[in-house]
């Protein structure tokens, strides 16, 4: 077929950039797409133009994609446009898929059977449960195991060293080195291989044998790959092997989309593609099609504050339409009810419109709100990880032993999560004495040979237990929190406490911890058990599964510090690394997110939570510097609706930062922030923990409790009670 003809038959609403990509078909080719630019377009119609202009055999061309869905989406698009006899020796496949036939054709060449594929995740999840236990001396949870198989695929993936999977182990606090070996050594034993070893053996086999390598490379002498940005380290190795530094390779993607990097995603392999492909072409469509031009233009001006990327802009080609609005919420704990209204309104006004958010757990008080009263909505990907997740786990069990104070299981599961330095003999010993006296085990500290100070913690935390019994299940989540030594138990093991205030989010609505303990099973019995409702158009959906996608209208949540992104690099310079890369890539979520929405975005903005993200995407709409500086009332020059019409003054927090008081006395040292939690000395009442703090109208405190390791529950007059004697420890 002629050039002119194909194009006036297939391609003929391509732009000159989309033209140019289709007919670029020799050598090593890069094509930088940008959201909405139509790259699945164009890698159908490259393909078609390969067949029929080119004449290039189909069965020498090999498309790679990232997951089976992609795969079977481009073969239905392929099919629809070119015809099912045309698509008939194209070879659509995934990595794993191509990597299971070398292994497969290199068996036969040796005369071996190669291992056997692990389908079953239970298969997987049993040896590891057995290696967890061993190795971490006791049970993993179903988010532990999901955890550690993660970072087996992401050590496989990136081909780490030991001393790399070692330090990465000391990062997650897990002994992984040790998981890792013999998790790898039991599946060699019983002659199977996961999805990760796939890759490991066909990239040893094809290194390995030059006979093998020469057939693959005769067999696919063009190899197009989608979503390049998200392929690991060695896969990239592989299609490097496959198409050889000058082969006929064509890679897709964005490094600015990459988002997958807990999987291993290599956004590094684009960024180096000339240098390992010498002579290679790099190719920018640069068009967005997708989207109102004030997102698009937002969205370009947020993600050039990343530095590892190419240089690029994202260009809109649909007209200004609605402003971005920026709601503030008051509190990110009061937008749960904000949130349900405009889920209402949507059913109402039937405009297609997606709630995203970074973490799967974000959504959850939302979804208990619209379950009890009724709402409709579609929730995609829900992941079952935040119920069985330790932090939650260890709240279930303490809330659990409150009702039941005797039991030694659940003691023996929590006892050392409360900075109460009890001993494990001792543990035990109380929970024998317990048992004999038919007695609550913290009684038992009374019979047990224990340092004074760790009695006191004991008395301290039965009177604890004692009073959560009768209090609602939110004070006794603040309670745990704060006063029993489990929010200093996170901190000290470097964990993330983001679940507890999920928890308390959802413990509002409940008047009593068994109640409270029952909806949590109901909602992990919901989200497992809940069928698709294609009649509504509210979804839900974390922004890792609603790539590739696009909505009317798009909700951002939860863009604050500390959720995110988890953790703000305030200066690049002297950050390390992987925290730059870590941010980059949260940035790079972000970014993926706003451009999922085709006419409006909307992101929710806390008076109480400061947002790093949210600062930046001002400052790229307004194309100021010093967004420090930016005023309301240039919100809408820069296209920007803010709205703060439902504001509410915000409750004061547990721990402000607080002035120096304005009366002290100079050879006291009176401290000038109190801390719920903090332990202090009384010179008559011994050591004891913060409870509660008041504040005057000037963020100054007045009196403050304190629970002393006794029991003994006291208030007193600040700065007073310093100039007295007490000090903080």
């Amino acid at each position: 077929m002629e050039e002119e003809s194909f194009f006036n038959k297939y391609a003929s609403a391509l732009n000159s950039k989309q033209i140019d990509a289709v007919k670029t078909v020799e050598g090593p080719v890069m094509l930088l797409a940008v959201p909405g630019s139509g790259k699945t377009t164009v890698l159908v119609n490259r393909l078609g133009y390969m067949l029929f202009v080119k004449n290039i055999r189909p069965e020498n061309i090999l498309t790679l994609t990232y997951t089976v869905a992609a795969t079977r989406d481009m073969s239905q698009r392929f099919v629809k446009l070119f015809g099912s006899e045309a698509a008939k020796n194209l070879e659509f496949r995934t990595i794993n898929g191509i990597c299971a036939k070398v292994i497969s054709y290199y068996g036969k060449l040796i005369g071996k059977t190669s291992f056997e594929l692990v389908t079953d995740e239970k298969i997987t999840g049993q040896i590891l449960s057995a290696i967890y236990l061993r190795v971490m001396g006791e049970y993993p949870t179903e988010s532990d195991i999901k955890t550690v198989r993660t970072l087996i695929t992401y050590c496989k993936n990136m081909c780490l060293t030991t001393e790399e999977i070692v330090k990465l182990g000391k990062d997650e606090g897990l002994e992984l080195s040790k998981i890792y070996d013999s998790y790898n050594a039991e599946l060699k034993s019983r002659s199977l291989m996961d999805y990760d070893d796939q890759l490991v053996y066909a990239y040893r086999m094809l290194k390995g044998s030059s006979q093998l390598l020469e057939f693959y490379r005769n067999k696919y002498r063009y190899i197009c790959v989608d979503e390049a940005q998200d392929t690991s380290k060695i896969q990239h190795m592989i299609i490097s092997l496959l198409a050889g530094k000058s082969g006929n390779l064509f890679m897709v993607g964005d490094e600015d989309q990459s988002i997958y990097g807990f999987r291993a995603a290599y956004p590094d392999a684009m960024l180096n593609f000339e240098k390992d492909h010498p002579g290679a072409k790099v190719l920018v469509m640069d068009q967005n099609y997708r989207s109102n031009a004030k997102i698009v233009k937002a969205a370009d001006g947020f993600i050039q504050s990343n530095c590892e990327r190419h240089e690029k802009h994202m260009n809109p080609m649909k007209e200004e339409s609605d402003d971005i609005s920026i709601l503030s919420a008051g509190s990110r704990e009061q937008q749960y009810r904000k949130l349900l209204n405009l889920c209402r309104d949507v059913n109402l006004k039937g405009r297609q419109t997606a709630i995203l958010y970074r973490d799967n757990e974000s959504i959850l008080p939302l979804v208990d709100l619209m379950e009890r009263e009724n709402v409709p909505y579609r929730i995609k990907s829900a992941d079952m990880g935040f119920f069985t997740h330790r932090v939650v786990t260890d709240v279930v069990n303490i809330l659990k032993f409150a009702l039941s104070p005797m039991d030694p299981e659940l003691f023996m599961k929590i006892y050392f999560k409360f900075q109460a330095y009890l001993k494990k003999p001792d543990a035990e010993a109380m929970c024998y004495i317990a048992d004999q006296r038919h007695t609550g085990i913290l009684d038992a500290a009374e019979y047990v040979d224990l340092h004074k100070r760790v009695l006191g913690n004991c008395r301290s935390l039965r009177t604890h237990f004692k009073n959560m019994v009768s209090e609602k299940p939110y004070k006794a989540l603040l309670r745990i929190e704060n006063y029993m030594g489990y929010g200093d138990y996170l901190k000290d093991n470097n964990i993330d406490g983001n679940k507890i205030f999920i928890l308390k989010m959802l413990a509002k609505n409940e008047d009593s911890i068994e109640s409270f303990l029952s909806r949590l099973e109901e909602l992990r019995q919901i989200l497992a058990e809940k069928e698709d409702d294609y009649n509504t158009k509210l979804i839900l959906s974390t922004i890792h599964s609603s790539k590739g996608l696009e909505y009317d209208d798009v909700v951002l949540i939860d863009a604050i510090n500390g959720v995110f992104p988890s953790k703000v690099v305030r200066k690049m310079e002297k950050a390390s690394p992987e925290e730059k890369r870590t941010f980059e890539e949260e940035r790079r979520i972000f970014y993926v997110g706003i451009t999922r929405a085709k006419e409006r975005l909307t992101v929710y903005n806390y008076d109480d939570c400061a947002s790093a993200f949210v600062k930046e995407l001002k400052r790229g709409i307004s194309g100021k510097k010093d967004y420090e500086d930016y005023r309301e009332d240039s919100y809408a020059d820069a296209g920007i609706k803010y709205d703060k019409s439902f504001n509410k003054k915000v409750t004061r927090q547990a721990t402000p930062l607080l002035k120096t008081p304005k009366k002290k006395k100079s050879n006291v040292k009176i401290p000038t922030e109190l801390v719920i939690g903090e332990r202090v000395f009384q010179p008559k009442f011994g050591q004891g923990v913060i409870e509660d703090v008041s504040y005057d109208d000037e963020d100054i405190p007045t009196k403050f409790n304190v629970i002393f390791d006794s029991g003994d529950d006291k208030v007193f007059v600040y700065p007073f009670a310093f100039e007295n004697g007490m000090i903080i420890i």
